[in-house]
């Protein structure tokens, strides 16, 4: 595929991309609440046992908010489940009345905040995150969060500080790493994003939206050859061809009418939480 290659086009539209590729504190399963970066961790044997299916997980946890909607960990369990199966709004709703009926509590407070910025509310999403730990104690995930919530908004410098403090605790951390890429991507210093993304990217802990990234910012410098080896690399051929297809469908942007409403591609992105 012939390909001609305009950065400040492309990035123009792959800053949309990174709003679903950064990741948002999100998880791929209700199982791994703590695998990806910005998750808060498991706050109770109860929420650790939650179905896999985050289908199901919506039943179960919504049957024991409703017996008790003012119990945190029913809440809790219902929120993350609702956000796990794409109901976004939803779980911001009842997280938000389960910070009220909660006050105080941080877990509570985080998953809100969380929430939050999965529908986009990103101001709002870093103040409630502030509320959820604090300076003298700070979660190097909700550290993560904040970050992907300023570069959101447009303040990367803020965000990258964010990013290092998240680093200084949790040392090399691909998640941290990758959203760290990313915000170097939207500020358009693509040779520090594609170092940043390869240095996550050698971690035997790094996910596949990191190796999605890098293959992005690798395509973005022109190098589409290069990038195309990087997603697919030791994949199974279904899901070599799913990441291919969605590099070409970033970077053939650049080929489209200046006018032409754009959408934002999510093959092979993990779905947040």
């Amino acid at each position: 595929m012939r390909q001609r290659f305009s950065p400040a086009r492309l990035l123009a539209s792959a800053s949309l991309v990174a709003m679903v590729a950064i990741s948002l504190g999100g998880c791929t399963a209700m199982s791994k609440l703590s695998e990806v970066t910005g998750s808060v961790g498991s706050t109770g044997s109860r929420a650790e046992a939650a179905p896999g299916d985050p289908a199901r997980a919506v039943e179960v946890y919504g049957e024991r908010y409703r017996a008790n909607p003012k119990d945190a960990e029913a809440a809790l369990g219902y929120g993350q489940a609702l956000r796990a199966n794409g109901q976004r709004a939803q779980a911001a709703a009842v997280l938000e009345q389960a910070t009220i009926a909660n006050p105080g509590n941080k877990a509570l407070l985080a998953q809100y905040g969380r929430a939050l910025a999965d529908n986009g509310n990103f101001q709002q999403a870093f103040d409630v995150l502030s509320k959820a730990h604090s300076p003298d104690n700070p979660d190097w995930r909700l550290l993560s969060v904040q970050g992907t919530a300023l570069d959101q908004m447009g303040r990367h410098e803020e965000a990258r500080s964010y990013y290092a403090s998240a680093l200084k605790i949790a040392p090399g951390d691909p998640g941290v790493l990758s959203n760290l890429g990313l915000s170097y991507m939207l500020s358009r210093d693509l040779p520090k994003a594609e170092e940043t993304l390869r240095q996550a990217y050698a971690s035997p802990r790094a996910s596949s939206r990191v190796r999605q990234n890098l293959g992005l910012v690798v395509g973005l410098q022109g190098r589409f050859a290069e990038a195309e080896t990087i997603v697919k690399a030791d994949l199974p051929p279904d899901q070599a061809a799913a990441n291919v297809a969605y590099l070409k469908d970033m970077l053939s942007r650049s080929e489209g009418p200046r006018g032409a409403p754009k959408r934002t591609p999510v093959a092979s992105l993990s779905q947040p939480d």
